[in-house]
């Protein structure tokens, strides 16, 4: 508890330099109680009695002693075994949450102001975007919105993959397709029938080839089909963002395309800062401490031998864009594990080379695999590629039948609505909930579930104190300023989770990670649930303590709401 620690350590400093102790010697020691029955707040005494040359419980009365009277307001104190442990008052909780009651942030503080460019999603023109391309869009969309709540100017960049040697294939092949009419082109099958022919046609791979001079050389024909596939792709694109409930949308496009006349800019610094060799008729650089399996110098290819250039270079060309163009300070590229070492070697280089310095960040966002029930990583159904619309649109299907079971009054539009909620709110939530550098399993029944980490089960709390609100003649908004009087065990226990969504946040942000946010979420719905089956709120003989409960279901409400808007759910009033 955050904010506990922090009123009793100014306090508890003094009391340590009366027994001669500094804090390098306890203040890392200082940390949550894994025993909640004893305190919050716990400081284990055992390794100060090396230093003091007592027993613990003696050390720990001694700190007592000097503590009573300073922190009579804020916590009790009680010693057991040795451990000196801080309990939370119920009139200090009641302050704290009254406070955060009229607050329209919730506790959450502003940073100083950082330019962050965030790197995800990153689809392929010419093809629909699939179950792949999940985790790297909503996990880079919760991390836009937490940050940009913190403060932080927040560029959103969708680095997708519109230009080099495939779009030769491409071209071609929508060339030869019927009609030459962009608007009849298949994305499920064009890619790989580009490649096929590529592949077996030798007279289609060498037109192929020549496309990709006429490309590079900006011929004018060429740059006008190569537009339409494109726009075309974008307009999928935009549909499954759309769909998703995402921030992405055109203006976030970043695609190869643009860097493209800096690739020779990123040869000439490379030269510049002599790091670049020739090896077998490529330009390399060798980064120091990368070999491969031969214990040789690992090498990081910038200019291949027929001239083209490799991802590496255009990675380096976005790196000297967005620290000179966009003056950014941080730079997270929400990439899929199997890229980390493409990125550690990219950002070795181009700190070697000046690009960016040490006060700038560059961070991988590293996130595991999306599997299916057979262990396998999920990819196809039945032999048929999963698009991504199509999942998203199956779980939407699944809500609404569910919402049909549970609410049968419910009118056709918003049953609509609210199914849209729960079936997007659902995929994500599965995802984000779950460590990012871990795999998951995609499980239909354990993610549109109203019970267990769901994201139905946190919507569903939401909706419970909206339903609350209806049955009594009481606004939520009149409840802002009101002052929540913390008496049991169940408003304390409540109101201690709702002050922790500050550090929560906090949490997330210096670790990236979004389920930190999801876990607090789930322990916030689950103090909520024990609340309100043990705490009559409608409580017609005490007008305080109905006014009291009400101010703080509707915080956790608040709380709920701001907290899943963050990883990108929408929250329903009726279910």
């Amino acid at each position: 508890m955050r904010e506990l620690h922090n009123e009793i350590v100014p306090k508890l400093s003094t009391a340590m330099v009366e027994l001669g102790l500094n804090e390098n010697q306890w203040l890392n020691s200082l940390g949550s109680s894994t025993d909640k029955t004893h305190g919050d707040i716990t400081l284990p005494c055992h390794t100060l009695s090396k230093i003091l040359r007592k027993s613990p419980n003696d050390i720990a009365i001694a700190i007592a002693n000097n503590l009573d009277s300073e922190l009579s307001e804020i916590a009790e104190i009680n010693i057991v075994n040795g451990f000196l442990n801080f309990k939370a008052k119920n009139s200090w909780i009641s302050k704290k949450i009254s406070s955060m009651n009229s607050d329209p942030r919730l506790g959450v503080e502003l940073e100083n102001r950082k330019t962050i460019v965030i790197d995800y999603s990153s689809p392929n023109i010419a093809k629909r975007m699939h179950v792949g391309h999940l985790r790297s869009t909503v996990i880079g969309d919760a991390l836009s919105r937490i940050f940009s709540f913190k403060g932080h100017n927040v560029v959103g960049e969708n680095h997708i993959g519109d230009w080099g040697t495939p779009f030769g294939m491409l071209i071609e092949h929508f060339i030869e397709c019927d009609n030459n009419n962009v608007g009849e082109i298949d994305l499920s099958t064009f890619y790989k029938e580009a490649r096929y022919k590529f592949e077996n046609i030798d007279d289609f791979a060498l037109r192929s080839r020549q496309r990709v001079v006429k490309l590079q050389s900006r011929d004018a024909e060429t740059i006008d089909l190569w537009q339409k596939l494109v726009d075309f792709s974008l307009v999928n694109f935009n549909s499954v963002y759309q769909l998703l409930g995402v921030l992405l949308n055109d203006d976030n496009l970043a695609g190869e395309s643009i860097y493209e006349d800096l690739l020779p800019e990123v040869v000439k610094r490379l030269e510049s800062q002599d790091l670049i060799v020739e090896s077998e008729g490529a330009l390399v650089v060798f980064p120091d401490g990368w070999y491969n399996r031969e214990n040789e110098p690992l090498p990081l290819i910038i200019r291949k031998g027929d001239g083209g250039y490799n991802y590496a270079t255009t990675d380096l060309a976005c790196i000297i864009n967005r620290v000179e163009s966009i003056e950014c300070n941080e730079m997270l590229y929400v990439v899929g594990a199997e890229q980390s070492q493409h990125f550690s070697m990219v950002f070795q280089v181009a700190k070697d080379a000046k690009f960016m310095d040490e006060k700038t960040k560059a961070v991988h966002v590293s996130f595991g695999l999306v599997m299916g029930s057979d262990g396998k990583k999920l990819a196809s159904r039945e032999g048929k590629a999963i698009t991504l619309e199509e999942l998203l649109e199956e779980s939407v299907n699944r809500a609404e039948k569910l919402i049909l079971e549970k609410n049968s009054s419910m009118s056709d539009s918003d049953r609509k609505k609210v199914s849209k909620m729960i079936g997007i709110g659902a995929i994500k939530y599965a995802d984000l909930s779950i460590d990012r550098n871990k795999n998951y399993v995609f499980d239909w029944d354990k993610m549109l579930s109203f019970d267990g980490n769901t994201a139905p089960y946190l919507q569903y709390a939401h909706a419970r104190i909206c339903s609350i609100f209806r049955k009594s003649s009481i606004s939520r908004e009149s409840t802002f300023n009101s002052e929540i009087l913390v008496v049991n065990d169940f408003e304390k226990s409540l109101s201690k989770s709702i002050i922790g969504f500050s550090e929560s946040i906090d949490e997330t942000i210096n670790s990236y990670s979004p389920h930190r946010l999801a876990v607090y979420l789930h322990h916030l719905a689950q103090d909520f649930a024990s609340f309100y089956e043990n705490c009559p709120v409608l409580i017609s003989n005490d007008e305080a303590k109905m006014n009291s409960r009400l101010a703080l279901c509707n915080l956790t409400a608040r709380t709920l709401k701001t907290g899943l808007g963050l990883l990108g759910i929408e929250t329903p009033e009726n279910m």
